[in-house]
């Protein structure tokens, strides 16, 4: 087994060592250690059912809201360690946002989607914060243009790639650090995938950005880092031109070159 760390992150937002993910008796995710930082959007690639997802979602706790799932290892936001007794989930969900698979916006009207966060979590002081904050979030979201003229209809009346990038900006809108996208594109059209994929590209360095996703020409436009999982473990991360081009593992070599997957 080669070296599968990544020694090229001396700065790492989060930092996961040795986790392990375990549904009942099945273990899913078997000493996953992996470093994500500000400068580089990472992708998680991998066979449906390798785990991507469900690591990706150890980084924010989502996976607290199964009750058979157990997690154990080390996993730090700044340092600090996210399961740690005195680690407030909310707050936590606040700096390290989720974006899912299929667009979910609330029943709401497009300005309260964004809003909602930063009402809940006491962020502006007026309502003209607040709408200084719909409006930034909605323009780093690439929608503000679109919708602008039309605030108070509903967010589930917009297009799925419209709604998808209205929860990128409902999950900017509360300022995270680390925004982690579960396959955003997989249920939007060629368009609004090219959309989303722009959308990446303008907020990488501002927030550190996890994607998961399956297909593994958008992992190679959108990333600078890419992981490979295969039946629950890291088998190999490093610079996605190099894992691309020149990967490491013959496991890689083969997914990458569609011996399965």
């Amino acid at each position: 087994m080669t070296d599968i760390s990544n020694p090229k992150t001396p700065n790492p937002k989060m930092s996961a060592r040795n986790v392990n993910v375990y549904y009942g008796e099945k273990q899913a995710i078997q000493n996953v250690s992996i470093d994500v930082d500000t400068d580089n959007v990472t992708a998680f690639i991998g066979p449906s059912g390798c785990g991507k997802s469900t690591f990706l979602r150890t980084l924010n706790r989502m996976n607290d809201t199964v009750a058979s799932a157990r997690v154990t290892g080390e996993i730090t936001l700044d340092g600090e360690d996210i399961y740690s007794s005195g680690m407030d989930v909310v707050q936590l969900r606040a700096r390290v946002g989720m974006v899912f698979q299929k667009p979910n916006p609330f029943p709401k009207s497009i300005y309260d989607n964004i809003a909602y966060g930063p009402r809940i979590h006491g962020l502006a002081s007026s309502k003209a914060d607040l709408d200084q904050i719909v409006e930034s979030s909605l323009r780093r979201a690439g929608l503000w243009d679109e919708v602008k003229d039309r605030l108070k209809d509903s967010g589930t009346a917009l297009s799925g790639g419209q709604q998808q990038r209205l929860c990128i900006g409902r999950a900017i809108a509360v300022e995270p650090e680390v925004i982690l996208m579960d396959e955003p594109c997989s249920a939007l059209d060629p368009i609004a995938t090219a959309k989303i994929e722009e959308l990446i590209h303008a907020l990488r360095g501002r927030y550190a950005i996890v994607i998961v996703t399956h297909n593994m020409q958008q992992a190679a436009r959108v990333s600078q880092r890419t992981a490979f999982f295969h039946l629950g473990t890291l088998v190999e991360y490093g610079v996605t031109s190099e894992i691309f081009t020149n990967p490491r593992e013959l496991r890689t070599k083969d997914y990458i070159t569609g011996r399965y997957g």
